[in-house]
């Protein structure tokens, strides 16, 4: 039996923020590239702590790394970020205002400092710029779908998406690194079934 995934009141609050904070920062923030935002943020606290930013499951898609349950949000009318954003769509795109001020209450001093650096260093990028970026060779999504035998897929045009997890532990060279990564996601779970 699959176990079904759910989100904590925090969680939401957390990345409902967040996406506050870069609709607030980053003028015409549209879908696409609020999507890769969110998965820069999560890759770069990775990175740097070796600790989730969300803790949320980011899949392999042709066209990236996806947060389902973000995208179905961000494809219809809110629902568990209805408190914090609208969506403002026209033929082309979809464009994510704020509907509150920011609240940093779920942040630490680490991850403020993770949403200045993703919304300042990234906020003249194009989508297509940052799925190039996450689709870099050295990137999780990339070495998760050559794992997984997608890109021969994806390049002929015979898959858009898939529920393969990204596995962000690739980043780590360092095997103490890679375990201690383990470790705080596992730790993050148990913390987000007790919430439960």
């Amino acid at each position: 039996m699959v176990k079904p995934f759910f989100y904590t009141k925090s969680q939401i609050e957390k990345i409902g923020n967040a996406i506050v904070y870069l609709a607030t920062h980053i003028t015409d923030l549209n879908k696409t590239k609020l999507l890769k935002l969110l998965y820069l943020i999560e890759e770069t606290s990775i990175q740097k702590y070796a600790f989730p930013f969300f803790n949320i499951r980011f899949d392999v898609w042709k066209f990236g790394p996806v947060s389902k349950d973000i995208f179905v949000e961000l494809s219809d009318a809110p629902d568990l970020l209805s408190n914090y954003i609208s969506l403002d769509k026209n033929s082309e795109k979809t464009f994510i205002k704020p509907l509150k001020d920011f609240s940093d209450d779920e942040f630490s001093d680490n991850d403020l400092s993770i949403l200045e650096y993703i919304s300042s260093h990234y906020k003249n990028a194009s989508a297509s710029q940052l799925v190039n970026l996450t689709h870099s060779k050295h990137s999780p999504w990339y070495q998760t779908a050559l794992k997984n035998g997608l890109l021969e897929y994806f390049d002929l045009g015979l898959m858009n998406s898939t529920d393969v997890e990204i596995d962000f532990s690739l980043i780590f060279q360092d095997e103490n690194r890679k375990e201690f990564y383990k470790e705080n996601k596992e730790l993050l779970a148990f913390s987000q079934q007790l919430k439960s």
